[in-house]
């Protein structure tokens, strides 16, 4: 792209969403400007540049805004196509199968994750807990099969996948503390454990990933707040 090109990026230090576009801009090797938000107060920015959902992240390219982190994402690989690695495969079968489990990983882990973190009943804890535990059961499977007994989903490199499930790393090693579970062990999910520590040893992963401690204690204070809140 032009040199005269400008990438803003609008973001919450605590945000997963938010995270995968920095691994991805960082993957990329794109310079951008990035805007901490606070939600409690949203800014004019956010406000004009996400108007229907008025949440992070949110991308501004030369003054145009694109929302939604995987929106983001193919948006990157797309208008910086000859600028670093490929983030999406080049075969169109390829491409579908990696936007299905990017898919899978919104609506499979991170819905089931959150009623686990949220639910006040100790039978929907548990229900989400079975469901979150179940997607990941799934998600090995996936990353056997993806892999091909390569490092990640996207084989030799990181991909799409890995970018999506990579984002959410802080929050899946905070698991245990946040939903009284673990997510990922050597008993069920070896391969996923061993992609987990690859995946935090990249440089990508080093700049935009939340320290996990900070992150549990930041979640486990808007969780409090939340209850407050509802008993009001």
């Amino acid at each position: 792209m032009a040199g005269e090109d400008e990438l803003k990026l609008l973001g919450t230090w605590a945000s997963a969403w938010a995270a995968r576009v920095k691994i991805a801009l960082h993957l990329k090797g794109l310079s951008y400007e990035y805007v901490e938000q606070d939600l409690d107060n949203k800014s004019d920015l956010l406000l004009t540049s996400n108007p229907v959902h008025k949440k992070v992240p949110v991308l501004i390219h030369n003054g145009k805004p694109i929302c939604e982190s995987v929106v983001i994402l193919e948006y990157i690989d797309e208008a910086y196509g000859t600028t670093g690695p490929s983030l999406l495969p080049a075969d169109p079968y390829e491409r579908a199968v990696a936007r299905f489990w990017v898919d899978y990983i919104d609506q499979k882990l991170v819905i089931p994750w959150k009623v686990a973190f949220t639910a006040d009943e100790e039978e929907e804890k548990t229900e989400g807990i079975n469901q979150m535990l179940a997607a990941a059961h799934t998600l090995e499977g996936a990353l056997k099969e993806c892999s091909k007994g390569k490092p990640f989903f996207g084989g030799d490199s990181v991909g799409h996948v890995d970018i999506a499930l990579g984002g959410l790393l802080a929050f899946l090693q905070g698991t245990e503390d946040l939903c009284g579970t673990k997510l990922f062990d050597k008993a069920n999910t070896p391969l996923l454990l061993a992609w987990m520590d690859r995946f935090a040893e990249l440089d990508a992963a080093k700049v935009a990933l939340p320290d996990v401690g900070k992150l549990v204690e930041f979640a486990k204070t808007k969780r409090a707040e939340i209850a407050l809140s509802i008993k009001k």
